[in-house]
């Protein structure tokens, strides 16, 4: 089976953002937006939902440093109490600056695993991209032929009035 797909490419980052907020009203599908650098507004322009990665970070580092405190409590007040000049066992303020350092790495560890796994991405995959000035100075904005509701013509006077500086179809295989 195959999917036949437009590509768009754009000189500048604002003709690309125009473009896929057009492309998005008129109920175009989207299959993915290329650019060599990070465009604010993007994701709103694509119609992406908010991303869980802030709520992964905040969760897995607030739970490296409950585990942290919980470790330092039981080796400090249950497995070896020593008595270190009169000090309490369990003397929290002692625990606070290092359980900061622990939730930060651990926060910033699992965020990095969190995001390769959301992305599909490992470490050696080799990269696919749709034209080689991508991650140069080119922009380009990958559409989907969804069936008889695709004018062809029609898209492309759409991405003309955006200031794109070609399209082209292609078509890809697919299992």
């Amino acid at each position: 089976m195959s999917r036949r797909l437009l590509l768009a490419t754009f000189a500048e980052e604002q003709d690309l953002l125009a473009a896929t907020r057009a492309a998005r009203e008129q109920g175009l599908r989207i299959v993915d937006v290329y650019a060599p650098y990070a465009v604010h507004g993007l994701d709103r322009a694509m119609g992406l939902p908010p991303s869980h990665l802030p709520w992964v970070c905040f969760l897995l580092g607030l739970l490296g440093a409950a585990a942290k405190v919980g470790f330092e409590y039981w080796a400090s007040w249950l497995n070896w109490p020593v008595n270190v000049g009169g000090k309490p066992w369990d003397s929290l303020p002692a625990f606070v600056p290092l359980t900061f350092e622990i939730m930060v790495l651990v926060a910033g560890v699992s965020t990095v695993l969190a995001f390769l796994a959301a992305g599909k991405l490992a470490p050696g995959k080799p990269a696919v991209l749709v034209t080689p000035r991508v991650t140069n100075d080119q922009f380009a904005l990958l559409l989907e032929h969804t069936g008889g509701n695709f004018d062809t013509a029609a898209v492309q006077a759409l991405l003309a009035r955006c200031h794109a500086t070609a399209t082209q179809e292609r078509v890809q295989e697919t299992l």
